[in-house]
């Protein structure tokens, strides 16, 4: 992992996106299967939440702006680390070896008031979804990272987090508005199928599947 402990004091602009809007005050609330598990999300790439929202009922785009200084903050690099605790926090790792990752990874989510990452939206849930059936190796995986390029999630896990969260501006997106996002959304997809496709065969070869991290971690490996 990376970043533990990070202090970082910069003012962010970041983007939410709410399929029925925002009720009431900002909380670290919302489902436990999420990437980072139960928290409130915002990223660096206005054009991500506008994507994920275009199919709810009172599509939200909000502009937040967040205030980290003090707040602990854990920023995950690119690769196994990240793609990893996504699986442990979506129940995608298999209950045998479920003991290895619940006592490094809660640890984690009880030492932050924020955590950092790559988002992982309908384009990076083909490239988990490969890499957990074992149809890809983490080298691929690495690579589909940086090709794909979504930018970073930031999930507020603590109330002291989300108290740092701003909304300085929101709009209801329109249903042409919504249908163009639809369609840019189906075309995006199919692009990164086919270039995931590439990278795939480009590392045939080497790196490691998920069931071999898995029993390697299991025996004590480091990843």
């Amino acid at each position: 992992m990376s970043g533990k402990g990070v202090q970082m004091s910069e003012v962010l602009r970041l983007y939410h996106g709410a399929k029925a809007g925002i009720d009431g005050p900002i909380r670290p609330i919302g489902s436990s299967v999420n990437d980072f598990g139960r928290g409130f999300y915002l990223g660096d790439e206005p054009s991500q939440p506008l994507t994920l929202i275009c199919r709810g009922e009172k599509p939200t785009f909000y502009t937040c702006e967040m205030d980290l200084a003090g707040l602990r903050v854990h920023r995950f690099a690119d690769g196994l680390d990240w793609a990893l605790f996504v699986a442990w926090n979506r129940d995608m790792i298999p209950e045998e070896f479920r003991s290895v990752y619940d006592e490094r990874f809660q640890s984690l989510r009880g030492a932050d008031d924020v955590l950092v990452g790559r988002i992982a939206n309908d384009r990076m849930f083909i490239v988990l979804d490969m890499f957990f059936k074992n149809t890809l190796s983490d080298a691929a995986l690495v690579d589909c990272l940086k090709a794909l390029n979504l930018g970073n999630q930031y999930c507020a896990l603590t109330d002291a987090a989300c108290a740092r969260v701003k909304i300085v501006d929101s709009r209801v997106l329109s249903a042409a508005e919504c249908q163009t996002l639809r369609e840019k959304s189906l075309r995006q997809r199919q692009r990164a199928i086919d270039e995931v496709e590439r990278i795939r065969l480009r590392h045939l070869h080497d790196g490691l599947f998920f069931q071999e991290i898995l029993e390697r971690e299991a025996k004590g490996g480091v990843s």
